[in-house]
C-alpha cells in the first residue's frame, strides 16, 4: 500500500475548504431565497466565482502535489506548497467579499504554486538520471505449469 501523507492531507485540507466555501454560498442563498442562479445578488455571484475558481484550480495542484510526492516522495518543502496553496484559497475567498489585498494575494500564492509545480514535476522528468535495464536475449528456460 502507498501512504502519500502530504498529498493526503492537503486534499483533505481542500475538501473542508470546498465545504466552507459551499456553506457560505447556501447561507446567502437560503437568506435570500435565491435557490437557483444568482439573482442578480453581487455578494452571490462573487462568493459563487470564489467557489467555481477553488475547484478549477485545485485539482492541477492536488495531482501535481500527489505525482511529485510520488516521484520524490515526503519533503518539507512539498508540505509548504502545499499549505501555502490552501491559505492562498482561504484569503481569495475573503477577498471575494472585498478584502482586495487578500484576492490578489491568494491569486498570486495560487498562480506561483501551481508554476513552481508544474516546474518541478517537469524537472523530476527530465532532470533525474535514468538507466534503461536490458537482459541477453539468448537460453530461456519456460516452465509448464503442473
Amino acid at each position: 500500500m502507498i501512504i502519500l501523507p502530504i498529498s493526503m492531507t492537503i486534499a483533505a485540507g481542500a475538501a473542508l475548504i470546498n465545504l466552507w466555501l459551499s456553506i457560505r454560498i447556501g447561507r446567502i442563498r437560503t437568506k435570500e431565497k435565491l435557490f437557483i442562479g444568482d439573482g442578480g445578488n453581487d455578494l452571490l455571484t462573487r462568493r459563487m466565482r470564489a467557489h467555481s475558481n477553488f475547484v478549477e484550480n485545485t485539482a492541477f495542484v492536488l495531482i501535481l502535489l500527489a505525482l511529485i510526492e510520488l516521484g520524490l516522495g515526503s519533503s518539507l518543502w512539498l508540505w509548504g506548497v502545499g499549505a501555502l496553496y490552501l491559505v492562498g484559497r482561504i484569503l481569495h475567498a475573503w477577498g471575494m467579499d472585498g478584502m482586495m489585498w487578500g484576492r490578489i494575494a491568494g491569486a498570486a500564492i495560487t498562480m506561483l504554486t501551481q508554476l513552481g509545480l508544474a516546474i518541478g514535476a517537469l524537472a523530476i522528468v527530465y532532470l533525474t538520471p535514468t538507466t534503461i535495464a536490458t537482459s541477453p536475449i539468448g537460453n530461456d528456460v519456460v516452465v509448464a505449469p503442473r
